[in-house]
């Protein structure tokens, strides 16, 4: 699994791009972390449950205003209830786990206010979801359990509000994320709500 070189990836990039250009703002670059949950709406629900979540991302700001990208990989895991088998398969799984991989690059724009920041976004990017595969035995009596990955394409959007606690800001964050790809044969779209730290980079970066 390639994923966990994505973030060192991009902060290395990120921390390229700052040590380039004049620390003249205060929110050049953070890193993001965070924990919440994802919850399915519509018809995902009829196939997904929420079970909790972790973003990891990037905020790099671009130019002397309040614009900035953010890449960020969400890893939502859920409960997930099969309706439907999948080809090859007599059974459906239920009480399951599923996991998503997904990368997105959005653009936002965030205004300071003394202590606080207010924030929205918009990206697209994409990733698969795992959902789980249950085949029976019924000679062996054994039971075995793969994965089939689904991947998709997706759009966010969303918005959060921030806190300065000095080198790092504490922030929540909620977004509307639409897939356009179809698991169980309906649309993935899930609200995911999320908490976190954003350390503030950029300080220390001047101070190298």
């Amino acid at each position: 699994m390639k994923l966990r070189l994505i973030i060192p990836v991009m902060l290395l990039c990120a921390i390229v791009s700052v040590r380039a250009k004049a620390q003249n703002r205060p929110d050049k670059l953070y890193s993001m972390s965070g924990i919440g949950f994802a919850f399915p709406m519509g018809e995902t629900s009829d196939y997904f449950k929420p079970k909790f979540s972790t973003s990891l991302g990037l905020n790099v700001g671009v130019g002397n205003g309040g614009l900035f990208l953010y890449p960020k990989v969400s890893l939502h895991a859920f409960t997930f209830n099969q309706i439907t088998p999948d080809a090859g398969y007599t059974y459906t799984i239920q009480k399951g786990r599923s996991t998503t991989y997904l990368l997105n690059m959005a653009l936002g724009y965030r205004k300071i206010v003394n202590k606080w920041a207010f924030y929205g976004f918009a990206g697209a990017g994409g990733g698969f979801i795992l959902t789980p595969q249950v085949g029976v035995n019924s000679t062996t009596l054994q039971v075995t359990q793969d994965n089939k990955s689904n991947g998709l394409g997706i759009a966010e959007g969303g918005a959060g509000i921030e806190y300065n606690i000095g080198g790092a800001n504490l922030f929540v964050e909620a977004s509307y994320m639409y897939g356009f790809g179809k698991i169980q044969n309906r649309t993935f779209n899930t609200v995911p709500i999320t908490v976190g730290i954003k350390p503030n980079l950029s300080k220390l970066l001047s101070k190298l």
